[in-house]
C-alpha cells in the first residue's frame, strides 16, 4: 500500500508540474498559424482553455482514483487506455494557452486532490459504478466541450479543432464505458456532478 500511494504522489506530481509530452499531434497541426483574433478573444479563449485544461487535470485524477482500488483487469485497461489519451488532451491545452498568453489555473493542485478523493470512493463502491461514473463524467464533458465551440470565435480555427478532437475522444471514452457495463448512477449523483462542474468552471474560468 506504500509503494502505490508513493507512486501515486509521483503521478500527481509529474501531472501537476512537468508540461507532458502528447503521443498524437495537435488537432491543428495542419492549419495555417496567421491570427486574426482581437487581444480580448485571446483573452477569452485562452481562458476557456484553462478551463479545459483544469477539467484534464481532474480527468487524470480520477482515473488515477478509479484505479487505486480497482481490481478488475479490463477496467483497469480501458482506465489507463483513457489516462494515456487525454495525456494528449493536457498537452493540447497547455501549449495552447501560452500560444494565447494565458496561464493554467492555480486551483489545479486543490482540484487533483478532490478528484482523486470522489474517484477512489466510485472505485470502492462497485465495479459497475466505477464504469458509470466515468461514463457520465465523459457525458459532461462532451457536453461542456460542445458549449465551448458554440461561443469560441469561428476565426480561431485552431482551437476548435483540438476542442473537437477532444470531444470525439471523450465520447468514445464514454462509449466504451457503456459496452463494458457501466451502471447509470442515480439522478442526484449526476445532478451533484454538474453543480461540482460547474463551480470548478467558474472558478478556474477566473483564477
Amino acid at each position: 500500500m506504500i509503494d502505490s500511494i508513493i507512486n501515486e504522489i509521483d503521478k500527481a506530481l509529474k501531472v501537476l508540474t512537468v508540461s507532458p509530452y502528447p503521443q498524437r499531434s495537435r488537432p491543428d497541426i495542419n492549419l495555417k498559424k496567421s491570427d486574426t483574433l482581437t487581444p480580448q478573444e485571446k483573452k477569452n479563449h485562452s481562458k476557456y482553455m484553462r478551463v479545459n485544461h483544469s477539467g484534464e487535470i481532474c480527468a487524470q485524477a480520477l482515473y488515477r482514483g478509479q484505479l487505486f482500488f480497482n481490481k478488475n483487469k479490463k477496467i483497469e485497461e480501458k482506465l489507463e487506455e483513457a489516462a494515456t489519451e487525454e495525456l494528449d488532451h493536457l498537452a493540447w491545452c497547455q501549449s495552447r494557452i501560452k500560444e494565447l498568453g494565458g496561464r493554467t489555473s492555480v486551483l489545479n493542485p486543490f482540484l487533483y486532490l478532490g478528484s482523486f478523493a470522489v474517484g477512489s470512493i466510485a472505485s470502492i463502491i462497485d465495479e459497475k459504478y466505477n464504469l458509470g461514473f466515468l461514463s457520465e463524467t465523459e457525458k459532461q464533458v462532451s457536453s461542456h466541450l460542445e458549449n465551448h465551440l458554440n461561443i469560441i470565435s469561428p476565426r480561431d480555427k485552431r482551437t476548435i479543432a483540438i476542442i473537437k478532437q477532444m470531444k470525439k475522444d471523450e465520447e468514445s471514452h464514454e462509449a466504451s464505458a457503456k459496452l463494458m457495463g457501466a451502471k447509470e448512477l442515480p439522478s442526484f449523483i449526476q445532478k451533484t456532478m454538474k453543480f461540482t462542474s460547474k463551480i470548478m468552471t467558474a472558478s478556474t474560468y477566473k483564477i
